[in-house]
């Protein structure tokens, strides 16, 4: 009996106890279910822990289908070139990456089709011209006889043949054949055999001649293109002066000196027997050398205003295109005494100056005479 009485009165004391345990938890599920938001975090925070659980245990799993029982393998396709894998690294070497090379294509360059018509502009020269459309000036000048011997008789508004590549283009005539003229044009670098297959191959003059011939039949009054041809240059003469030389003329040392301050537009080359320097109209343009004046005034050859200057040592020095002159022919100039001005006169596309130095019959460059720049 006292056992009962004690077991008893435990389980009244254990009933006493959680009686306020029991109505605590009932009045916290009761919020809970009353408390919607509260809910939804619950339920949204246990549903994150269980599949945090469910992705490990997955990774963790290893399926193999091929049991004993002789099932079926899944596995990764095993048809590629072993070869076209790169190889395992090697332990303890570094894996250096290669990038993949990038292709580029380059598109070819298209050879026009066609003799362009160029209407020249204020400031052009033939090196430009010929720069702008891909050929050499030699080429640009072979396609205009105007310019052929004296590149400054290029001026504002002329109408230019553009030939379509360098070489020299020819207007047919009668008599004239592909063998005979490229035997005419041909060079030490392009023979003339060459230069045949250079014509016969080339579409400009398919499209205008029956090459297919075998006789290469061309057709008269219809330009011909001779790619790589050269036409020999006949250098221009000139001569000195050779009058009675004044008593008090000055003789020059054979030190030059530049006579304009200016920007150099156009260099020397074997069609342009001198150098242009790009100046403001009106600018100073000073002798060269000492010496005494020949020539003064206007020219008909495209100088426009010009004076020359004979410097007594066999060496002469000329000044075109100016816009006033003021030396006088047998005027005894010195070595840096203003003669005259620049000027934009005779075949000129922009003010300038325009200046040669001439020995005996031939031109010279005069970057090569005069002092570095």
């Amino acid at each position: 009996m006292p056992d009962d009485r004690y077991r008893l009165s435990l389980l009244a004391r254990a009933r006493v106890w959680a009686a306020p345990q029991l109505l605590q938890l009932r009045d916290f599920c009761r919020d809970c279910l009353e408390d919607i938001p509260l809910l939804t975090r619950i339920a949204s925070h246990v549903g994150l822990l269980l599949l945090t659980v469910l992705t490990i245990g997955a990774s963790a799993i290893q399926i193999d289908l091929n049991n004993d029982k002789g099932g079926p393998t899944v596995s990764a396709p095993t048809d590629l070139d072993p070869l076209a894998l790169p190889p395992d690294p090697i332990p303890d070497e570094p894996v250096v990456l290669i990038q993949a090379p990038v292709p580029i294509t380059t598109q070819p360059k298209r050879v026009r089709r066609d003799v362009v018509k160029y209407t020249v502009r204020s400031g052009d020269t033939v090196s430009d011209i010929a720069d702008e459309f891909q050929i050499s000036a030699d080429s640009l000048l072979w396609a205009n006889a105007k310019l052929e011997d004296n590149p400054d008789m290029l001026s504002v508004s002329q109408v230019l043949n553009i030939p379509p590549v360098s070489g020299v283009l020819v207007m047919v005539q009668n008599g004239d054949s592909v063998k005979a003229l490229a035997d005419k044009y041909k060079s030490k670098k392009t023979p003339a055999d060459a230069l045949v297959q250079n014509i016969v191959n080339f579409e400009f003059n398919q499209e205008r001649h029956d090459l297919k011939n075998p006789d290469y039949a061309l057709n008269v009054g219809q330009y011909l293109m001779i790619p790589d041809g050269y036409k020999p240059y006949v250098p221009r003469v000139v001569y000195a002066y050779s009058g009675p030389i004044p008593a008090t003329a000055a003789r020059g040392t054979g030190n030059f000196g530049w006579p304009v301050s200016g920007r150099i537009t156009q260099k020397f080359w074997s069609r342009h027997p001198g150098i242009d320097i790009g100046a403001p109209t009106g600018t100073p343009v000073y002798a060269a050398d000492s010496g005494y004046v020949v020539q003064a005034g206007w020219s008909n050859v495209g100088y426009g205003f010009m004076i020359l200057v004979n410097h007594g040592n066999g060496y002469l020095t000329r000044y075109a295109h100016l816009s006033a002159m003021i030396a006088e022919v047998g005027d005894s100039v010195k070595k840096g005494q203003m003669i005259g001005r620049v000027g934009n006169t005779g075949n000129s596309t922009g003010p300038h100056l325009h200046f040669e130095i001439i020995r005996g019959a031939n031109h010279r460059n005069p970057f090569g005479l005069l002092p570095g720049r």
